[in-house]
C-alpha cells in the first residue's frame, strides 16, 4: 500500500466526462489498496473567464476580493470529483484550502505557502477517505482567502505530498512525461524515464510548459518524487494496471539515477527581450546604478554580458529581460539615464534563448565548446551566453530558434533510440 497525491491540471477535468475518466484513475488506485489525496486545478478556461469578470467589474481590483472571485473555479471542480467519486462508491470528501489549512503570506494573487497541517488529512486517508482538494488556494493571515498564482495547483500538490509524506506526487497532465525537447520542434525527442529535480527546474525555468517551477523548487526541497504522467489514457489502460511505474517521467533526487546522461534536454523560450547600453564609463557602482531601478520595478534580469574598452573606461551592458517587461524596462531606464550616464539604448524582442541541461556536464568537459561549433556550423550567431554547472544558455535571433534545436538534440545523441 502506498500514499499518494494526484493532481489534475485544467484540461483533465474541463468538463463532467474528463472528470468521470479523472474519477476512474482516482478509483484504480483505490482498488489497488493506495490511500489517495487528490488536488484539482480548475476547469479548462474557467480561470481566465474568472480574471476576466473581475477586470470588467474593476480594472484597478482589490486583489482580496479577486482571489475570492477565481478560487471559486477550484472548488467546483473539486466538489463535482467528490460527487463523482461519491457515485462510483468512492468514499471521497472535497476540502477548500482554509479547511485544510494551507496558511500562506499575506500577498494576495502571489501568495506563498508558509505551514500546511497534513494531520486531519492523514487521518482521513487511514479511514481510507479520498481528500479531493481544491488546488491554488489557502488562507492568508488577515483569514481571507489567497491564491498561490497561476499555475500554483502544481504547488499545492507537491506541498500537500510533503505535508503528509506521501510515497510520490503523481502530476497528471495532457502529456505522458517530460521530453527531451518540444516534440513539435524535435519529432525524434524522447520521452524521458526519470529526470533530477536540478534538471527539471532548469527546464521548467528555462521554458519547458511541464511543470510550474515553484512545484518543482518545493519538491526538491523536500524530496517529493514526482511523476508525471497523462490523464488522457484509458484508466483501465493495460500499461497501467500493477506496475510500480507506468508509463511516464519520474522526478527524483540525482542519487536515484543509476545512469546519468551528459546532457538531458534542450529548452528553449522565446519569452525574451534584449537590451543593450552603449559606451557607459566603467567605475564602480554602475552595474548598481543599472539594475537596482529594474529590480525596484520587479523586472528580472537574467542573461548579463559587459564589454570593457581597451583602456578600461568604457563598457558596453547587454542583458535580457521579460518581453513583457521590455517596455517597462526601457522606461526605467530612460528615468534613471542621469545616473547611469549611458550614450545609448538598444533592444529586441526578437531573440530566442535555447538552453542545453544535464547534471552529467558537472564531469564532462567540452559540452559548451560543442554547442558553439554546431551553431557557427548552421551559420548562426551568438548574441549572449550564460553557463552554471548543468546548464548552458545561449541568446540567438529568434528566426533561428527551431535550426539552432534540433542542431544541439542531434549533436548530444538526444535523438537516438
Amino acid at each position: 500500500m502506498a500514499r499518494l497525491v494526484m493532481k489534475f491540471g485544467g484540461t483533465s477535468v474541463a468538463d463532467i466526462e474528463r472528470i468521470r475518466r479523472v474519477a476512474r484513475h482516482v478509483k484504480r488506485e483505490v482498488d489497488a489498496g493506495n490511500q489517495v489525496a487528490v488536488v484539482v486545478s480548475a476547469m479548462a478556461g474557467k480561470t481566465n473567464e474568472l480574471v476576466g469578470w473581475v477586470q470588467e467589474a474593476s480594472p484597478l481590483y482589490d486583489a482580496r476580493e479577486y482571489d475570492t472571485v477565481v478560487s471559486s473555479g477550484e472548488q467546483v471542480t473539486s466538489g463535482l470529483l467528490a460527487l463523482t467519486l461519491q457515485n462510483m462508491g468512492v468514499d471521497a470528501r472535497s476540502w477548500l484550502g482554509w479547511q485544510i489549512p494551507f496558511k500562506t503570506n499575506s500577498v494576495h494573487g502571489a501568495a506563498r505557502i508558509e505551514e500546511i497541517d497534513g494531520s486531519v488529512l492523514i487521518e482521513r486517508l487511514e479511514m481510507n477517505q479520498v481528500a479531493v482538494v481544491a488546488g491554488f488556494q489557502g488562507i492568508a493571515p488577515d483569514n481571507r482567502i489567497s491564491t498561490l498564482g497561476r499555475g500554483g495547483s502544481d504547488t499545492s500538490a507537491v506541498a500537500i505530498a510533503a505535508a503528509i509524506n506521501a510515497d510520490r506526487c503523481d502530476i497528471y497532465t495532457d502529456v505522458d512525461g517530460v521530453y527531451t525537447t518540444d516534440p513539435r520542434i524535435v519529432p525524434e525527442a524522447r520521452r524521458l524515464e526519470h529526470i533530477s529535480f536540478e534538471e527539471m527546474l532548469e527546464m521548467a525555468s528555462l521554458g519547458a510548459k511541464v511543470m510550474q517551477v515553484r512545484s518543482v523548487e518545493m519538491a526538491m526541497v523536500h524530496n517529493v518524487r514526482t511523476f508525471v504522467r497523462s490523464s488522457f489514457v484509458e484508466p483501465d489502460a493495460p500499461e497501467l494496471m500493477n506496475t510500480d511505474q507506468p508509463i511516464g517521467t519520474l522526478i527524483c533526487d540525482e542519487d536515484e539515477i543509476v545512469e546519468k546522461q551528459v546532457v538531458t534536454g534542450i529548452a528553449f523560450s522565446k519569452d525574451e527581450a534584449q537590451i543593450s547600453l552603449r559606451r557607459l564609463e566603467d567605475k564602480p557602482g554602475i552595474a548598481a546604478h543599472v539594475f537596482g531601478p529594474l529590480s525596484e520595478a520587479n523586472i528580472n534580469v537574467d542573461m548579463i554580458v559587459q564589454n570593457i574598452s581597451e583602456d578600461g573606461t568604457i563598457t558596453d551592458m547587454t542583458f535580457t529581460v521579460p518581453k513583457g517587461d521590455f517596455e517597462r524596462a526601457k522606461d526605467v531606464l530612460e528615468q534613471a539615464r542621469g545616473n547611469i550616464n549611458y550614450n545609448m539604448l538598444q533592444g529586441s524582442t526578437d531573440v530566442v534563448k535555447v538552453s542545453v541541461i544535464g547534471i552529467g556536464m558537472r564531469s564532462h568537459a567540452g559540452v559548451a565548446s560543442k554547442a558553439f561549433k554546431a551553431l557557427a556550423d548552421k551559420g548562426i550567431n551568438i548574441r549572449a551566453i550564460t553557463t552554471s554547472e548543468i546548464k548552458i544558455s545561449i541568446l540567438i535571433d529568434a528566426e533561428y530558434a527551431e535550426l539552432a534545436v534540433r542542431a544541439l538534440h542531434s549533436l548530444y545523441g538526444l535523438d537516438e533510440k
